[in-house]
């Protein structure tokens, strides 16, 4: 789970996430420059507003997306989802199955401590299946995620005092 672990400890406000971008002087003239990012995370702010699919592909967008959820105590949808984009370029079973089983135990599990909203089925069928994952073991799950998101989180995250600010600082530039 790499990528759910980078996303649980990244810094968790977004003015963070702007002094965190920068990169420190090292004597090689990247001064300023975003080392972190492709490019200033500003830029696509803008963007965001296209589709909820413009907020998940970009790393920017992810966090102050994630900020918006965290706010609206429903984090774990995004980091669901992120987990299980991440479980999908798996290589390995051995690592396949201890990350379907961290999924499992962190997200999906009766009782799991960020436990997602998802129909008792689902839930059934990932259940009976765990014990031998598959790389689609979560896809019916992350569709009903990516779902939610879309339809009810991703409209109130595009009227947020987060997002709205962060059009207001791109413009600003």
């Amino acid at each position: 789970l790499s990528h759910f672990q980078t996303v649980t400890t990244r810094a968790s406000a977004w003015p963070d996430l702007i002094s965190f971008a920068r990169c420190r002087r090292r004597g090689d003239g990247d001064k300023g420059r975003f080392c972190c990012f492709p490019k200033d995370p500003l830029d696509e702010v803008e963007t965001w507003s296209e589709s909820v699919d413009k907020v998940l592909s970009s790393k920017a967008g992810q966090i102050a997306f994630r900020e918006f959820l965290k706010s609206e105590y429903s984090e774990e949808n995004i980091l669901f989802w992120l987990a299980c984009e991440d479980y999908k370029k798996i290589k390995t079973v051995p690592e396949m199955i201890s990350s379907a089983n961290s999924i499992y135990s962190e997200f999906v599990q009766t009782d799991a401590p960020r436990q997602i909203n998802i129909d008792c089925t689902t839930r059934e069928n990932i259940t009976k299946n765990i014990s031998q994952p598959t790389l689609n073991s979560f896809d019916t799950a992350q569709k009903l995620i990516y779902s939610l998101m879309a339809r009810d989180c991703y409209p109130r995250f595009l009227k947020s005092d987060i997002y709205q600010g962060l059009l207001r600082k791109a413009d600003s530039r």
